[in-house]
């Protein structure tokens, strides 16, 4: 029984790391984004981002924030599968994103969606983000998200 604890406890602390990554970047705090990749690539559409400075870069550099810090979206995350190793300390995680975003002018609305393929180490301080992909499969007007 005590191996279906830890498993349950690790698939915690993993469902809670990808929660906090939406949050912080629905919340504009790019820099606590980048400190969850302090020792992880992040993969999107351009070159792939390595460590905390340059995710928090790569954030800043393509997502609008307005007056209020953030972005004004909203990210959904949903179809979260996760695949843990005790043993090796590691884990998989695959989910599915939705993205809504709202302005003045601007209804509610989903801009973009895809999916997240996550790797995760445990170390003495717990789970940590190694690797994330995305893969962004369908797009709308982005123009009030994204930077060019």
């Amino acid at each position: 029984m005590l191996g279906v604890m830890d498993s349950a406890t690790s698939h915690a602390a993993i469902a809670r790391l990808i929660a906090e990554y939406a949050e912080l970047v629905d919340d504009g705090n790019f820099a606590a984004v980048g400190a969850l990749f302090a020792d992880a690539v992040f993969v999107g559409s351009g070159e792939p981002a390595r460590g905390a400075e340059a995710v928090e870069r790569m954030l800043a550099d393509s997502v609008i924030r307005y007056e209020d810090g953030t972005p004004r979206t909203h990210h959904a995350v949903s179809n979260l599968a996760v695949d843990v190793d005790e043993e090796a300390g590691t884990a998989v995680a695959r989910s599915y994103v939705t993205v809504f975003q709202a302005l003045a002018g601007f209804p509610l609305q989903p801009v973009a969606a895809g999916r997240y393929r996550d790797r995760f180490e445990r170390t003495g301080a717990g789970w940590r983000f190694t690797e994330r992909r995305v893969r962004i499969r369908l797009v709308g007007d982005v123009s009030r998200h994204l930077r060019g």
